[in-house]
């Protein structure tokens, strides 16, 4: 594990990864000075993914001017929910619950406030998990991406589907409408968003441009239409917020007109979005093959003389500025989802490859051992 502390070119990383994997060139990662600070401020840290490079990253800080960076590998890292004491995160074919390990006040290594321990991990298979939250019954709840549907995890089965579009007339592994983003009111499914209603297999790569929708889960309405490669909605101060993906877009939706309404464009392709004190924390990515080929995000990106970005933007609701930001430049090209850990200062998890996760043994202490 190394750190460095923030210098004028804003470069500094904190790292740590699985045993036999290789780190993150620290080179590689910048960030704005007041991105720490920000943390400080709302004393929370953040949780992202990066499904390419197989990445779950931690991001704290130790100080107002410190930021910390924890990094671990996990196969096809998606999917990712919360809060200061569970991770859940989607993968290639399981879903990891994480714990966090220490009591309160407690300290690791003399630095870090949590630890994030796999406690439990449900297999699944190769459902293509997107976004996932926790139900008020504590019941995950997940897109299942791959068979274009809503589902719980099964004690005995692969998946539990709870809902699927109408529009969808059987439950096949052929990524038909690409179901991908999640909205939960009152810690139940609320609206899910979809490229477009195809019932065909892979049938959403030929309506990327404008067939993008939102559906009421709860009375099967479709809110908003005409978007482009929609992700991530939202609820957030009394809005339906949702990223248009496909014109480098966060805006919200007008259910009376049911469009869309652009707040302020981002440079890259954008896939996960949370919110803290008034901000919206979004992902970037770059594109895969040069262009965002058939978007209008690759018309934008050329009017405004522009290279497309990999990482986090912190956007000010209030004015739609960039407030804060972390890039990545190098290997790392496209990151996926992130949530918001409140009351979490600097923490870290151990990786199911790591040397310390098998090392690691914490006991719950029973009452009779309690003097």
């Amino acid at each position: 594990m190394s750190e460095r502390e923030n210098n004028p070119d804003n470069k500094a990383v904190q790292q740590s990864v699985d045993q036999g994997q290789q780190a993150l060139d620290p080179s590689q990662i910048s960030f704005s000075n007041g991105l720490a600070g920000f943390l400080a401020k709302n004393a929370s840290s953040l949780g992202f993914t990066s499904y390419q490079t197989g990445r779950f990253y931690l991001l704290g800080h130790d100080t107002p001017q410190k930021l910390a960076v924890h990094e671990t590998f996990v196969e096809r890292a998606m999917g990712i929910w919360g809060d200061a004491q569970r991770i859940y995160l989607g993968t290639l074919a399981h879903l990891l619950r994480y714990e966090n390990m220490l009591m309160p006040n407690q300290i690791a290594n003399e630095t870090f406030d949590k630890v994030y321990v796999p406690r439990n991990i449900q297999t699944t298979g190769a459902v293509d998990i997107h976004e996932l939250a926790v139900q008020n019954d504590g019941k995950v709840v997940f897109i299942n991406t791959k068979y274009s549907c809503l589902c719980e995890l099964s004690l005995s089965f692969s998946f539990k589907p709870i809902w699927k579009p109408k529009f969808i007339s059987a439950l096949v592994p052929e990524d038909r409408c690409h179901l991908n983003g999640l909205a939960m009111q009152d810690g139940k499914p609320k609206y899910v968003s979809a490229i477009c209603r195809s019932d065909v297999v892979d049938g959403w790569r030929d309506r990327r441009h404008d067939g993008g929708i939102i559906i009421d889960v709860t009375n099967d309405e479709i809110v908003a239409e005409g978007l482009s490669m929609p992700h991530s909605p939202r609820l957030f101060n009394g809005k339906l917020w949702i990223l248009n993906s496909g014109t480098g877009e966060l805006g919200w939706i007008d259910q009376k007109k049911k469009s869309f309404v652009p707040f302020c464009f981002i440079p890259g392709f954008a896939r996960g979005l949370a919110f803290c004190d008034n901000h919206a924390i979004i992902t970037l990515s770059k594109p895969r093959y040069g262009r965002f080929e058939g978007l209008d995000l690759d018309n934008k990106m050329q009017e405004k003389d522009a290279d497309a970005w990999c990482g986090v933007q912190v956007i000010d609701l209030q004015t739609g500025a960039v407030k804060e930001w972390l890039r990545f430049d190098g290997a790392i090209q496209e990151l996926f989802d992130i949530c918001v850990l409140p009351g979490v200062k600097k923490p870290m998890t151990l990786g199911l490859q790591s040397k310390e996760l098998k090392d690691t043994i914490a006991i719950e202490t029973p009452a009779w051992a309690v003097h």
